[in-house]
């Protein structure tokens, strides 16, 4: 049986408007929304600085209008819920994205996925790559999921559209297990956890090359389905991408989650592929080692040797390659010429052979727990052992905390601890796109924009409440 696909005009977020094609939509889908309904929207940024990373408040207030006209008296509660990236609370970016607003006006209610009990939920497909997931209670519970994710491009994963909007269900502590060389597996796997009811994308207004800091791309449409893996396939297609090339929806798709064969999928809508596809020509992404990207560009250079897993051993694009790049990115959208002034560094990861050849000024980050390096430095022996461990060894049921302030001063009495080396060692697999911004700012001397007065007050508020609510959510 085919999939549906529809691609709708829509040049801007004009809330009526979208209300409009996603309820003509939802009628042409056969979506009727009843019961708990839990949206789930790409929040993992909004800020000032970061103006196109989310799905944006309009078009989430464009489908909760259509949703309820589609339901009327059907409906028993609306939710919103995500789980912002970097560590940075839910509460914050929904504050920044206008979600409060938008919910309250509409009688829809905010849900932290940070905040919330995380339930281990067992997966069965046999090409799993573990046998179990942890997803947020309200995730488990709702009647009726709907993906509302924003088109983006990804410098991990090329797209992330409405099956790695999924990454952010989950919480800290598992968020960042198997986000290395194996997230497109995992991406993959969180299909199991959950059956979504609609999709709707945010293509009004795209996101380049980077998910935290993209450029914007008026791509003019709103895209619509039921099956992930056939809104995917033809999201790529809309860009000029083979979809087979997209990781994640082909093992999806290898998994029987849905089709990438254009073949098994009717277009509708009043938007031609062809014309989109025309459109989109210039649209940019950022697929590119570290070494390369960041040659010649200023004080950082990097050295990129072999990973441990035969499937990608010659660089890990889920892992602490694009942390860096995304660092690199959002210390950019603060200071656009920090790559001229920060300090010489010098970035190592992965098993390096034979000398770095450093410049007398330069220091060392060597990033990530498969990282191993030996040689000399100012004349004295160094020996980088990496402690990598195998998808096999991780436990998923024992992680460690990803908290925002023990990860903040963590990575900073670390840098603190090691002033006078000429290199730091950071471990993790991976190290995170935030920890990366606090080992950059010590080592390269530049100003961290964590402290930034913009985010110090409100991230801390946000912060000291999201601590709060997930300790009383024990109880509940």
């Amino acid at each position: 049986m085919k999939q549906k696909v529809l691609i709708y005009r829509c040049e801007n977020y004009e809330p009526a408007s979208i209300a409009a094609i996603v309820k003509e939509g939802m009628q042409e889908l056969g979506v009727t929304p009843r019961g708990k309904i839990l949206l789930k929207p790409n929040c993992v940024i909004a800020h000032e600085v970061f103006p196109h990373a989310y799905t944006r408040a309009e078009f989430i207030d464009g489908v909760i209008r259509a949703l309820k006209e589609r339901a009327g008296d059907g409906i028993e509660e609306i939710l919103v819920g995500e789980r912002s990236g970097i560590t940075v609370p839910t509460r914050f970016s929904y504050k920044n994205a206008g979600y409060e607003e938008v919910l309250s006006r509409n009688h829809a209610k905010p849900c932290y996925f940070d905040e919330e009990k995380q339930i281990s939920v067992k997966l069965s497909n046999p090409y799993r790559l573990r046998d179990s997931m942890f997803i947020p209670k309200p995730v488990t519970q709702c009647d009726c999921f709907i993906n509302l994710p924003k088109f983006k491009a990804h410098p991990w994963t090329r797209l992330t559209l409405s099956l790695k909007n999924l990454i952010g269900i989950q919480d800290d502590r598992h968020r960042l297990v198997d986000h290395n060389s194996f997230l497109e597996h995992k991406i993959a796997d969180l299909q199991e956890t959950i059956q979504t009811d609609f999709i709707a994308v945010d293509a009004i207004v795209a996101g380049q090359k980077m998910m935290l800091t993209p450029t914007p791309f008026p791509m003019g449409a709103i895209i619509m389905g039921i099956n992930p893996c056939a809104v995917d396939t033809i999201c790529s297609h809309m860009v000029n991408v083979d979809p087979n090339t997209i990781v994640h929806l082909r093992l999806a798709a290898e998994r029987g989650f849905g089709p990438i064969d254009m073949e098994l999928i009717d277009i509708g809508g009043d938007l031609p592929l062809r014309e989109v596809q025309d459109r989109n020509r210039g649209f940019e992404f950022c697929m590119e080692h570290i070494d390369s990207y960041f040659k010649d560009t200023g004080n950082l250079s990097c050295t990129v040797g072999t990973f441990p897993e035969s499937h990608s051993a010659d660089y890990c694009w889920g892992g602490c390659p694009g942390a860096l790049q995304e660092a690199i990115h959002i210390f950019k959208m603060y200071y656009p010429d920090v790559l001229q002034r920060m300090r010489k560094v010098r970035y190592v990861v992965g098993q390096v052979e034979g000398p770095l050849d450093l410049a007398p000024d330069e220091r060392v980050i060597f990033a990530g727990d498969c990282t191993r390096w030996e040689g000399t430095l100012d004349g004295k022996h160094v020996k980088i052992e990496g402690k990598y461990r195998s998808t096999k060894e991780v436990d998923e049921n024992r992680t460690p905390s990803n908290d925002m302030l023990l990860k903040i001063f963590g990575s900073l009495l670390e840098c603190y601890a090691n002033t006078s080396s000429r290199y730091i060692h950071a471990k993790g697999c991976p190290v995170s796109v935030a920890a990366h911004v606090n080992y950059l700012s010590s080592i390269g001397r530049i100003p961290n924009v964590n402290f930034d007065p913009r985010n110090l007050i409100p991230i801390n508020v946000a912060y000291w409440n999201m601590r709060f609510h997930r300790f009383m959510n024990r109880f509940l």
